[in-house]
């Protein structure tokens, strides 16, 4: 070997089909593409990341030295035209495609056929369980609306990603070379490799931060914090928790909320009942999210059981877990494996409790602190960077093979 010359470093195109603020793009690069290519920088490979942009461009770029390539997103048949963009700047040696989507899927399949790369894909969420799961069906009353679904502009078949084309996009899974996924639900739908979403448990590193004066930043000083570090939907359960604190009526209590929803107005609903209670926060880069955590004495999780909640692998999670933060979640899905002995769990969609628990934790809080010592020690060695790099190092080694 010429050491002189080094051998370049593998490239892999992650194929995103929205970078938008309601896709990839929100929390400005803590969702699941962005932690999949910073382990595989750490990895040595060259990685861009190469996706739509449906009509609005992320609040901010993330600043994590990772190429981003934004392509025009829009509804078909002007969709053709993007999509032979993105197809033609996809040249990376491995494709990785984010999520089952004709828009990234579907894309890197066609990337396979033509230049025989290897294709993976990562599937971090059951995309039908938002339109009725597996009991979806396609099925216009009739011909008028067929046409309308067809021809006009907004018409849902004119949508790349409808839900009709998730339902056929499932049936092609298995022409991906290797899947990964984050839970369990999804590795027995999908099959696979197990990769559980990663933290950077250096950057979330306790000791680096200051609680008391991230507290006073945010003029929580005075009050015992609850946080809930993402964006509230109906189904992750942040209702529950007001209504703990409702039955308490303890007024040193504070419901922190991060960021808040980049979807609807969800967040204005939860006030409009539940203001007395809520503090809203900032959106935040990511690599200022530790600073936040730091502000919280408990991190809560209270996901209902729904299927789309079964699928996912909350980050709030692995937030308060590295940030040695009491982590107070429901028994939904992989949140009992993930936190172990290290948390406290409740049944979902149980207020009382969700009360009970609350009371539990600040009565002993050095109990408390204990537990969660104990859950940034399993954060680490389970749900780290180094974790994940571990699980790809193995993976990309056999694709490699196939190049």
């Amino acid at each position: 070997m010429n050491l002189a010359n080094p051998p370049k470093p593998k490239k892999v195109s992650i194929v995103v089909s929205d970078l938008s603020v309601r896709g990839a793009g929100r929390w400005g690069g803590a969702v699941r593409p962005f932690l999949l290519a910073r382990v595989l920088q750490k990895l040595d490979y060259e990685v861009e990341i190469v996706g739509f942009l449906f009509g609005e461009k992320p609040p901010f770029e993330p600043n994590l030295g990772i190429p981003i390539v934004y392509i025009p997103g829009a509804n078909y048949p002007r969709f053709v035209n993007g999509a032979r963009q993105l197809l033609d700047r996809l040249d990376g040696d491995i494709i990785y495609a984010y999520k089952p989507k004709p828009s990234s899927f579907g894309l890197g399949i066609l990337k396979k056929f033509l230049t025989k790369r290897p294709l993976l894909l990562d599937i971090d969420d059951w995309e039908l369980s938002w339109h009725g799961g597996d009991r979806w069906q396609y099925r216009p009353p009739d011909l008028k609306q067929f046409g309308r679904d067809l021809l006009k502009p907004n018409g849902s078949l004119r949508n790349p990603d409808y839900a009709l084309y998730l339902k056929w996009m499932e049936r092609w899974v298995s022409r991906a070379d290797r899947v990964t996924t984050h839970t369990t639900f999804l590795q027995q739908r999908f099959g696979g490799c197990y990769l559980p979403n990663g933290k950077d448990v250096h950057l979330f590193d306790p000791s680096l931060y200051d609680r008391e004066a991230a507290r006073s930043r945010y003029g929580l000083s005075d009050y015992r914090v609850l946080m809930f570090p993402g964006a509230p939907r109906a189904y992750k359960g942040v209702e529950d928790v007001l209504e703990a604190l409702d039955l308490l009526q303890d007024p040193d209590y504070r419901l922190a909320i991060v960021g808040g929803s980049p979807y609807d107005d969800y967040d204005e609903r939860l006030k409009s009942r539940w203001g007395h209670w809520i503090v809203q926060l900032p959106t935040v880069e990511p690599q200022q999210m530790p600073a936040v955590i730091a502000a919280a004495d408990v991190i809560v999780v209270p996901q209902r059981d729904t299927p789309a909640a079964k699928a996912q692998f909350p980050l709030k999670l692995t937030d308060g877990m590295a940030m040695a933060k009491p982590v107070l979640a429901t028994r939904v899905g992989d949140i009992p494996e993930i936190l172990g002995d290290t948390g406290y769990l409740v049944d979902p969609h149980a207020p009382q409790q969700l009360a009970r628990a609350i009371e539990t934790i600040f009565e002993d809080f050095g109990a408390a602190a204990n537990r969660a010592g104990r859950s940034r020690e399993r954060c680490v060695k389970f749900y780290s960077f180094e974790a994940m790099s571990n699980i790809l190092l193995n993976l990309f080694s056999e694709l490699e093979r196939l190049l």
